[in-house]
């Protein structure tokens, strides 16, 4: 049973849990906020892929059970949309897959890419950008003094030394997917507020679109992790909200400044 929370608190948020209620108490505008956010019907995608490397930066350990449980408890979100790369076989990923079927958000998956790209150095003319470019944008690159190109090559002739000729990376984003997405509950569904966890560039275009369908569209991520690009459609009328208010609702508890009152053994249940 979801628990109440004081009057002067719209009803509109009705915390799931005793853990939620006790934190609300003590952030009463950031609960304000929030429901001026979801003051109408509102779908929320979430990319994952994106949303956890940053996360991660920060030293925060989001709590998908905890995430699930908040977002919850505010009455007017229809559909949690959750964005994920799945690689068999890997601990992480298996945990997150599971856990995300469990707590029911609407996941979205599909395997992840892993990539090689080389770093073989030994017929590649000092100031060539021919292996830098796979690491370093264009736009970046383009900046760059001969002097600095110089410099990322030796540092791949002396990782050739050392016998390495490959660096692995992983891959799997679903910037189309949640754009598409997006784009088909504005056409499909009642909703009027979309609300993404990301900061990708790749999402500018669909954003656009939704605004000016006269949807209110809010992009949840934290400074620093926005890309220029989404941050200049702020003129457009994209919202930005910093999660940073909502760390203690969503993260391990050991990373949150809440300290319950209750039962150890109670609030784990």
């Amino acid at each position: 049973m979801a628990i109440g929370i004081r009057k002067e608190v719209n009803f509109m948020f009705t915390p799931k849990t005793q853990r939620i209620k006790d934190i609300a108490e003590n952030k009463q505008e950031v609960i304000k906020r929030l429901e001026s956010v979801f003051d109408a019907n509102t779908r929320v995608y979430i990319d994952y892929a994106n949303v956890r490397p940053w996360s991660e930066k920060l030293g925060w350990h989001i709590d998908l059970k905890r995430l699930k449980q908040f977002l919850d408890s505010f009455s007017t979100i229809e559909a949690i949309n959750f964005y994920n790369g799945y690689l068999a076989g890997n601990e992480r990923s298996e945990k997150e897959k599971s856990e995300a079927e469990n707590y029911k958000y609407i996941l979205r998956t599909k395997p992840v890419k892993i990539l090689n790209f080389s770093i073989n150095a030994s017929s590649v003319s000092s100031d060539s950008t021919v292996l830098v470019k796979q690491f370093i944008r264009r736009a970046l690159l383009k900046k760059y003094e001969v002097g600095t190109i110089e410099y990322l090559n030796q540092r791949f002739a002396d990782m050739n030394k050392k016998g390495e000729y490959f660096i692995e990376d992983m891959k799997c984003n679903f910037d189309v997917e949640i754009g598409v997405d997006m784009l088909l509950d504005c056409e499909r569904n009642s909703a009027e507020t979309f609300i993404l966890w990301s900061g990708d560039s790749d999402f500018a275009d669909p954003i656009k679109k939704l605004i000016a369908a006269g949807k209110q569209v809010y992009l949840f991520a934290t400074a620093g992790r926005i890309s220029s690009e989404l941050n200049e459609l702020r003129e457009n009328g994209l919202k930005i909200v910093d999660i940073f208010d909502l760390k203690e609702f969503i993260c391990w508890l050991k990373e949150s400044a809440y300290k319950s009152t209750k039962d150890p053994v109670a609030e784990a249940l």
